[in-house]
């Protein structure tokens, strides 16, 4: 069973988008999430966590043409942790959030859809 997570939050910087080997677009965002609230003294309190958001395929594409820093936006997607090794032998890993979906929000901005042709199946997404 998948567990689904959205995030509503912030791009770090403009979607960075590369080709594999085997000519499959994918795109790299880094979406900071603010939490505010009130502690028991009544002080506002903030803090800030970081995701890192992989896309693929024609959302990756979408995603670097319609998306820049800063654009608040919503990632609808799974949790996934992968692994490597480095050159020197040592363990990596890091968990990241691999999207089905994203899109800017609306919340303090609007947005043009503009429609693109459907390939493999895919739906339409939304420019910004």
């Amino acid at each position: 069973m998948d567990s689904t997570v959205t995030l509503v939050g912030n791009l770090t910087r403009d979607p960075i988008i590369r080709v594999t080997g085997g000519g499959v677009a994918v795109a790299e965002l880094s979406v900071a999430v603010n939490r505010r609230w009130r502690a028991g003294d009544g002080d506002a309190r903030e803090s800030t966590s970081y995701f890192s958001v992989v896309a693929w395929r024609a959302l990756a594409e979408h995603c670097a043409a319609s998306l820049h820093k800063g654009d608040l936006v919503m990632v609808v997607g799974r949790p996934e942790q992968r692994s490597w090794q480095t050159e020197s032998g040592d363990r990596r890993s890091t968990v990241e959030i691999v999207a089905d979906d994203i899109g800017p929000s609306l919340r303090w901005a609007t947005a043009e859809v503009e429609r693109t042709s459907r390939s493999s199946g895919e739906a339409p997404m939304i420019a910004a």
